[in-house]
């Protein structure tokens, strides 16, 4: 099967389409005809070997982690899924690949995929999605009426984001010149979150998702080498959250079946939907990181299959 891959690490000119064997799925795995996977942040940051601290990964390296397709073979322990099922999912971290013609996933990071949209639209929730509800609903734990700020409102997070957190009833801006005035700031880049920090009551909460994961994070799964680099890096936000009284916290979003079909519910309800900024075939894989690289995409970039 053909898949996009990374090489080595390094900038576009690492990538390339080669062949790869189809994978087997095991006893609870199902496997995907992959009809359309959307790129994320996260994909050229593992091209350049900026996440070798969280993602242990080598070249060559199968990039792609939302897919959209149909069902063609599954584990003899599978009960949710049947092939020929129309499915989208947020891949498991250490399972990538899904700019290839198939994949296999866990089924309990798969979902029905919402009947109201395409596949391409479909590719677009995922991670995006997920990140989005994890933060605003677990992480930051916003209630109906709270006020929160969503940075990079027009991007692939935060342009779900914010309709996310009109569905959960909260009361969203857009800005932050209202410093000391909303209960949680949803730092979609993760690179305002000094500025975040100073935005947020006393009490409140700033969610990161760009940055680095938190010393709770560290602490638990980082090899001991990495924990001081860590914690040094990190410190400077957590101080600046602890002086004003503000509780920081880095998601590292988990991929989940659940509330993935949660997802899928809400946009079969027309609450919710998928923003596209560009879809490419995979042949022009090269087209399409170069449009994520200039990062001045509204919505996501998605790439078609078949």
């Amino acid at each position: 099967m053909q898949a996009v891959v990374a090489q080595r690490y390094g900038g576009p000119e690492v990538l390339a389409l080669v062949e790869r064997p189809r994978p087997e799925p095991g006893p609870r795995d199902v496997r995907i005809a992959v009809k359309a996977a959307s790129l994320n942040p996260v994909d050229f940051k593992i091209r350049d070997g900026k996440t070798k601290l969280v993602l242990a990964v080598k070249p060559p390296i199968a990039l792609g982690c939302d897919v959209a397709g149909v069902v063609d073979a599954v584990g003899a322990e599978v009960t949710r899924f049947r092939v020929d099922d129309e499915v989208f999912a947020r891949l498991e971290k250490n399972r990538m690949g899904g700019f290839a013609e198939h994949v296999c996933a866990d089924e309990s990071v798969v979902a029905k995929k919402p009947a109201a949209i395409t596949f391409a639209e479909a590719a677009a929730i995922p991670l995006a999605g997920l990140t989005s509800l994890q933060a605003l609903r677990e992480v930051a734990a916003l209630t109906q009426g709270q006020r929160v700020i969503i940075h990079a409102g027009a991007g692939g997070v935060g342009s779900l984001a914010i309709q996310i957190a009109k569905i959960l009833g909260l009361h969203v801006i857009a800005t932050t010149t209202l410093p000391g005035e909303v209960d949680a700031v949803f730092d979609t880049l993760g690179t305002t979150e000094l500025a975040s920090i100073a935005a947020t009551k006393r009490g409140g909460t700033v969610v990161g998702v760009g940055g680095l994961p938190d010393a709770e994070f560290a602490r638990n799964w980082l090899p001991f080498f990495v924990r001081p680099a860590l914690w040094l890096m990190t410190g400077k936000r957590r101080r600046a959250a602890n002086r004003r009284g503000v509780r920081f916290a880095y998601l590292f979003m988990r991929p989940d079946g659940a509330e993935l079909a949660e997802l899928g519910a809400w946009i079969d309800a027309k609450k919710l939907r998928p923003i596209l900024h560009a879809t490419f075939p995979l042949a022009q894989f090269a087209e399409a990181f170069a449009e994520l690289d200039r990062g001045r995409a509204r919505g996501k970039i998605v790439l078609t299959l078949g």
